[in-house]
């Protein structure tokens, strides 16, 4: 399935050769701004992990993780999803302190994504998660949190201007927060993407918090596993991409379950099971440390800050037939 579209009168500004250029520049100027303003040290990650560990992101519960027999182990791997949970994990076995993260380069596979300007079945984000204390464990600090990822995030914007002066892209830094609940008040007859196109015009960069439980209708603003955000201390980073003309979702992110959280949102996602899996029975029984963390999509800010209209003009992926004659009726190169 699909849902690409090139908008009419589209250019590239920069060639092919550029755009690689740039792509580098962006990755390693970003990482290194996010891990400054974080307090955040890189690590290794894996590409996947034992599917009976509990430690792959289960999205929306419906996806369909890639897995694949390994003779010499004797067990199946599973390709992550993400690594919301292995990076919890991985603070606890690494004995990280409050006030310290890590950050990873994250390569994963969504066998089931709908193909679109923005998705792709191959996913790349820095993958970032910091030890916190319970006294942090509030929105002050989220929201903190948030603006310490957007002044990195407009630092890498600046220093690409500098050396492609032809972009255009200048990210709000000032982020505007809400509520998904306060959202839908303000616009209850549109859809949740409606609401988020129409908030992110009006003010460019905007935080929704509170992405997971049932809003007043009957209907959660997104879905998220009940196992690593907290409900209640979570939201999503959008950006507005005047290219596409819509809000641009960089960032999914939070301040992690605690064990009465988590106890609490398995049982209302109706997955009481997955308690008695050992990364989850570690986080129930106050082993795992409490952290933030999230993860911000590598190709959506190279395609945001390099003005370019699909994500596959920035990554290497696989795509379907009429996407492959969309972008090349409209002179759209896809790597």
């Amino acid at each position: 399935m699909h849902s690409s579209f090139i908008p009419a009168g589209y250019r590239s500004i920069l060639d092919a050769f550029d755009t690689q250029i740039a792509i580098g520049l962006v990755k390693r100027v970003f990482a290194d701004a996010l891990a400054e303003k974080l307090n955040l040290h890189r690590v290794s990650a894996p590409l996947f992990v034992d599917p009976n560990s509990g430690l792959n992101d289960n999205l929306n519960g419906v996806e369909r993780p890639v897995s694949f027999d390994i003779p010499a182990v004797g067990q199946k791997g599973e390709i992550v999803h993400s690594l919301a949970k292995w990076k919890r994990m991985a603070l606890y076995r690494y004995h990280f302190r409050p006030g310290k993260g890590l950050y990873t380069d994250m390569n994963a596979i969504r066998r089931d994504e709908i193909l679109s300007n923005i998705h792709s079945v191959y996913v790349d984000q820095w993958d970032w998660e910091k030890v916190i204390t319970k006294e942090e464990r509030t929105v002050s600090y989220l929201q903190e949190t948030v603006r310490g990822i957007m002044a990195a995030v407009c630092e890498t914007a600046a220093v690409l201007r500098d050396n492609y002066p032809a972009l255009p892209c200048k990210p709000e830094k000032e982020v505007t927060f809400i509520t998904s609940q306060e959202l839908e008040d303000r616009y209850p007859d549109l859809t949740a993407k409606e609401r988020e196109n129409e908030i992110t015009k009006i003010h460019k960069t905007v935080f929704i918090m509170q992405i997971g439980g049932k809003l007043r209708s009957g209907k959660p603003h997104d879905g998220r596993a009940p196992d690593y955000d907290d409900w209640k201390l979570n939201g999503d980073l959008l950006l507005w991409n005047e290219t596409l003309g819509a809000a641009l979702e960089i960032s999914s992110m939070g301040i992690r379950v605690d064990s009465t959280s988590m106890r609490e949102q398995l049982i209302c996602a109706g997955a009481e099971e997955r308690a008695a899996l050992p990364f989850h029975k570690m986080l129930l029984d106050g082993v795992l440390p409490l952290t933030i963390g999230g993860g911000i999509g590598q190709s959506r800010l190279c395609m945001l800050l390099l003005g370019k209209a699909h994500i596959g003009e920035v990554q290497a992926s696989l795509w379907d037939e009429e996407t492959r004659r969309v972008c090349e009726d409209a002179g759209v190169l896809l790597l």
